[in-house]
């Protein structure tokens, strides 16, 4: 993988993205060309038109990352890819249009345009249906040599076998650590040169996967496999990598005091953030106002009580602030104030109200909490003090997550659908965790436009 501004790319996902890039400038260039000899117009050189090209290449691979182009489903499925760029193609066509408001001169013609997108949707297909086997085959999988036999490697293996796994395993040593889940490790003591034996598989990687640390920790093996040039990671710090969460059941205090993240040095981007949130959030309130009045006005038409309502969230250092939504459920959603997890299929909402969570109007209101500074666009998702105090009791470091400004969506939010228990919580921490550990605009960039995605195709909202 290509860590990336503190976010990791697989190697397939990068040049697929690279070659798409190229692929769509091609496109808007043929269609460009095209529409010249139809018209009997000149053609002058390539630069003069530069612009135009990589706003039509920009504004298409935009949405092509929205809509989840570059998931795993889509690098697996070419049926599952072509609905998707379908998609970001005819989002493309609106991006492209907002461009051509603000910089008329930085967009092709209409007619141009629409040659561009054909041109770019067959080469777009033609490319996966080139290299499909190739991006999701071993060519692109690193070669993983596993410490490790027992149940942490147990927990490698099962990863390894998910569909779009990123890396092939090529051996596991038992180092007498633990009892032995993996039946087929190697023991340590039948191997007389370890690093010799790592490079012999060709490994690119090894892992440290030991049950029990203390005075198991080979040293000299670990020191003479890093000269080799062969890259050693710990368990957590390799799951973090693979899963895009930080995995609750490997990680302890130290790996969190001492592994990169959650710098403090990042004050230029959180002021960023703000300046973002603040510009955004103005611009979002003055286009959806009257969605969000004329929502009221149904929701009061829909069911009796209150149009809005307002809720005290945990947010920021742990401190509690109002939040407004649209009210979705009957007014006697919850008995005595009680707090409730939210079910699927919930009867305690209403007709209207689950309209209004499938299409996400619910959370415009909190718009204005976001302008107020409470919360941000980006961060985790704030729970009621209810919740927050339950959960603190069953999981650990839950109160990190508040280390960061909570936000309307997130990386759990879009990477782990709309959970109700103790358990979907844990995951939804995970995420929370690596988004408070490893946060950068570019990662918050990529949340906001994979929120569209989330929106597209609602999976769970409740």
């Amino acid at each position: 993988m290509i860590r990336l501004f503190k976010h990791y790319v697989p190697h397939a996902v990068l040049l697929l993205g690279i070659l798409d890039f190229i692929l769509l400038l091609s496109a808007a260039e043929a269609g460009w060309v095209l529409r010249a000899h139809q018209i009997g117009m000149d053609i002058e050189h390539v630069i003069t038109r530069l612009g135009p090209l990589f706003s039509f290449a920009v504004a298409i691979q935009t949405a092509m990352i929205a809509v989840g182009v570059y998931g795993t489903e889509s690098l697996q499925s070419m049926r599952f890819a072509f609905a998707r760029l379908l998609v970001a193609v005819s989002l493309g066509v609106i991006f492209l249009s907002v461009i051509y408001f603000l910089l008329p001169g930085m967009t092709l013609w209409r007619s141009n345009s629409l040659y561009a997108m054909g041109f770019a949707l067959v080469l777009l297909v033609a490319v996966r249906l080139l290299l499909g086997s190739m991006l999701g085959g071993e060519a692109f999988k690193r070669r993983l040599v596993v410490l490790g036999a027992g149940n942490r490697a147990n927990r490698i293996r099962e990863l390894e076998r998910r569909k779009g796994a990123g890396f092939l395993i090529v051996g596991y040593i038992a180092m007498n650590d633990g009892e032995q889940v993996i039946a087929e490790a190697i023991n340590r003591n039948a191997i007389y040169n370890l690093s010799d034996f790592v490079v012999r598989l060709n490994a690119s990687e090894v892992v440290l996967a030991l049950e029990e640390r203390r005075n198991a920790l080979p040293l000299q093996d670990l020191l003479r496999i890093k000269t080799t040039g062969v890259h050693v990671n710990e368990i957590s710090t390799f799951l973090e990598r693979e899963t895009g969460r930080v995995d609750l059941a490997s990680v302890n205090p130290s790996w969190l005091i001492f592994s990169d993240g959650f710098s403090a040095g990042r004050r230029l981007s959180s002021m960023s953030k703000r300046v973002f949130d603040i510009v955004a959030s103005s611009i979002l309130l003055a286009l959806t106002g009257l969605i969000i009045l004329l929502a009221a006005l149904l929701v009061k038409l829909d069911s009796k009580g209150p149009a809005f309502y307002r809720q005290q969230r945990v947010g920021l250092y742990g401190q509690e602030f109002w939040i407004v939504k649209l009210r979705t459920m009957r007014q006697d959603a919850e008995v005595a104030g009680q707090a409730q997890w939210a079910e699927k299929d919930d009867p305690r909402i209403t007709r209207l109200g689950y309209w209004l969570r499938k299409l996400r109007i619910d959370e415009l209101p909190q718009t204005w909490t976001v302008l107020k500074g409470e919360m941000s666009f980006v961060g985790p998702r704030p729970e009621r003090r209810q919740f927050v105090e339950d959960l603190e009791q069953h999981l650990r470091y839950y109160a990190e997550r508040h280390m960061v400004k909570p936000g309307i969506t997130g990386w759990a939010q879009i990477n782990y659908p709309y959970g109700a228990s103790v358990e979907d919580a844990r995951h939804k921490l995970e995420y929370d965790l690596y988004y408070a550990k490893n946060y950068t605009p570019f990662l918050d960039l990529l949340i906001l436009l994979q929120t569209l995605r989330v929106i597209l195709w609602p999976e769970g909202a409740r």
